[in-house]
């Protein structure tokens, strides 16, 4: 049997009730899986990602955090996160608008998790002697800041404003909208939320992707997603575009190894899964680059490594941020578990 090639825009026109566009985060077990990664990163098991001593103990501070976030979520009444509002998500609808837009008001609930996260992590490091000092101390500045204070860290937060952050703070606060948004989106259904106007932006919630995903499996076999690092949601985008300007023409792949890069090839779209066998180390953790915008977002591979965990891959994978950010790209995006200082920000992770 002969197999025809499709074309880009061909690609973009399959019907998109045999490619799931979206796949709706389920907060029961993502924060478990997410905490079992980061250690496992920590540890050095992970093959494709090797990470620095000096990374270490930051990611076994965010794997507590994401246990932390896992048993707040487990501990939330029925009811306590409201759902989405009927007259907001028919507008949405009939405009093309994020259905939780990060730019509205929060839910008052959204304390009471942020307060809940303070007081499991407390429990932490009571326990865990290895944390307790650092995270003892930023636990007494957070359980410090009045509401306006912390209202205003959730605002940058959620306009990626690392200017007027304390980045220490930032990611406590994150995790705490995290919880929120993602079990908020989690009672959404996948069909009734619209395409935006730009597939760049998460069609939940409006937030930047934090990286790309091939995903394994059922209809999603081989097709990239860009994962959203506040609601967790994760939307198909087809792999001839830039997932920062959506051009198509000079997309390509660098790794951490530099002989590793090589440009896109639309004839092999799906992660070139025709010339390469799966669990290849090498292509767990790349980064796709654009020299139309000259940034840059890490893609992270299923068929390379199934248990990938975009956000913790993504904190775990800093060489491949210098590596990439040395050849002259500029990081698309940031991750909200990582906020660096302004100065030492201007290279990287845009924040």
């Amino acid at each position: 049997m002969v197999q025809r090639i499709l074309q880009p825009g061909e690609i973009e026109g399959l019907d998109h009730n045999a490619i799931p566009r979206l796949l709706l985060p389920q907060p029961d077990s993502l924060f478990t899986a997410r905490a079992l990664r980061l250690r496992e990163l920590a540890q050095g098991k992970i093959k494709g990602i090797p990470v620095d001593a000096g990374m270490q103990g930051y990611l076994v501070l965010m794997a507590a955090l994401a246990d932390a976030q896992a048993v707040v979520v487990g501990k939330l009444a029925p009811g306590a996160v409201p759902a989405a509002d009927p007259d907001a998500l028919r507008r949405a609808i009939q405009h093309r608008m994020p259905v939780l837009p990060v730019s509205g008001a929060r839910p008052p609930v959204w304390r009471d998790i942020f307060a809940s996260l303070l007081d499991e992590l407390a429990t932490t490091a009571a326990s865990q002697p290895a944390l307790s000092g650092g995270l003892t101390q930023v636990l007494a500045q957070l359980r410090a800041l009045d509401a306006p204070a912390l209202d205003a860290c959730a605002d940058a937060v959620l306009d990626e404003n690392g200017d007027n952050l304390n980045p220490m703070h930032a990611p406590f606060v994150a995790a705490a909208l995290q919880i929120l948004w993602s079990v908020s989106a989690s009672q959404l259904r996948a069909a009734r939320v619209p395409d935006l106007e730009t597939g760049t932006l998460c069609p939940v919630c409006g937030s930047h992707p934090v990286a790309s995903v091939i995903r394994i499996g059922g209809q999603s076999q081989g097709y990239r997603y860009l994962h959203c690092g506040i609601c967790e949601s994760e939307w198909h985008m087809v792999r001839v575009k830039c997932s920062t300007c959506e051009q198509n023409g000079k997309i390509a792949y660098q790794g951490l190894d530099a002989a590793d890069a090589k440009p896109f090839d639309p004839v092999t779209a799906k992660d070139d899964k025709l010339l390469n066998k799966a669990n290849d180390p090498k292509k767990v953790a790349r980064a796709e680059t654009c020299d139309d915008c000259h940034t840059y977002r890490k893609v992270f591979n299923q068929e390379h490594d199934y248990n990938v965990e975009p956000l913790a891959d993504d904190l775990a994978s800093l060489m491949l941020d210098l590596l990439v950010g040395e050849a002259g790209y500029q990081r698309a995006s940031g991750n909200p578990l990582l906020w660096l200082g302004k100065n030492e920000n201007s290279e990287g992770q845009q924040s």
